[in-house]
């Protein structure tokens, strides 16, 4: 059978919740979803709306849809067929949220923001003005967050991924893919939400394009499997690959400092055409942070990638390529 299932959220996981839906095994679903504000974020809205945004509306996901037969120690197996947009979506940064929250900066480095970009969106692409470049991203459309119900009782965050999958923010969990969930609880009880147009690898400033969508999803059941975590396959990454890339590589004795060091080289190569907070959401929604050795110890080395296809001026692409042109390394 096939269902559309409207948008009835929640931004908890919890286990007692009752299921919104039934859906059986083999059954086909076209969910919607809300952004991942739950609609205080427009297509009209200016970065004045960011300082009455309430978190505690933040992450609404549309569920928990109950799978008929699902069990304890089986696996749900959902297969992503289609993902339909609204023509728009949104990026952010908000002060105290995403990776380098927690840096000091000095003029003219400032990243603490609020600051938005409303994209524009038609025939697979996102749109929008960063400094006065035109940037033109390829849309790959995924749920940020998707998960099942997890076996303790009470009420949980939405904002770290879990053994029930969870917010994620895998780009790659996109049309074609599948992704396998074990189930803790009878039914299963699969909610998903906060779903994107696109991200880099990292989602660095805390948001990726963030937008309401239509997800058509096939749902099965594989009993006894036994997994205790997510899993996925997909072929599409070699297709959500660029042509060409400016890279930065940040190396330290500290993972997580080495990556730091990567954006904020990106961040800087990028100020001559942006401001720093618009550089820092680009980096978020294009920029893919990659781990690049982990062996030549004591320092290891985390590559950010900056595509350069994105930037619709051939000039601008050509001076990004020639290194001694990029002032502020």
């Amino acid at each position: 059978m096939q269902y559309t299932i409207h948008a009835k959220t929640h931004n908890k996981w919890d286990n007692s919740l009752p299921p919104i839906f039934s859906v059986n095994d083999g059954d086909v679903i076209t969910v919607e979803t809300k952004e991942a504000s739950d609609g205080q974020i427009t297509p009209t809205s200016t970065v004045k709306d960011l300082y009455n945004l309430d978190f505690d509306k933040i992450h609404p996901l549309t569920g928990p849809i109950e799978i008929k037969g699902a069990e304890p120690g089986d696996v749900i197996e959902v297969e992503f067929i289609e993902f339909k947009d609204k023509g728009w979506g949104w990026t952010s940064v908000l002060p105290g949220f995403g990776f380098l929250a927690d840096e000091q900066y000095t003029a003219p480095i400032d990243l603490k923001g609020p600051a938005l970009k409303i994209w524009d969106v038609k025939n697979s692409y996102a749109y929008a003005k960063f400094g006065d470049l035109k940037v033109k991203i390829p849309t790959y459309p995924f749920p940020g967050v998707i998960g099942v119900a997890l076996p303790q009782r009470g009420k949980f965050s939405t904002i770290p991924p879990r053994e029930n999958g969870g917010n994620m923010d895998i780009k790659h969990i996109t049309q074609g893919s599948k992704l396998y969930l074990p189930v803790f609880v009878k039914g299963a009880l699969l909610s998903i939400g906060d779903t994107h147009l696109a991200q880099g690898d990292g989602e660095v400033c805390g948001t990726a394009i963030e937008a309401p969508l239509e997800v058509t999803m096939k749902i099965r059941i594989i009993k006894n499997l036994g997994l205790t975590q997510p899993v996925f396959y997909t072929d599409k990454v070699k297709k959500m690959e660029f042509e060409e890339y400016l890279a930065y590589p940040g190396i330290d004795s500290n993972l997580w400092v080495a990556a730091k060091k990567a954006i904020k080289g990106i961040i800087s190569m990028l100020a001559k055409y942006m401001t720093p907070v618009e550089a820092y959401m680009l980096a978020s929604v294009a920029v893919n942070l990659r781990v690049s050795e982990v062996v030549d110890v004591p320092n290891w080395i985390v590559t950010a990638y900056l595509p350069l296809d994105i930037f619709e001026d051939e000039s601008i692409k050509n001076e990004l390529k020639d290194i001694t042109r990029v002032v502020s390394l």
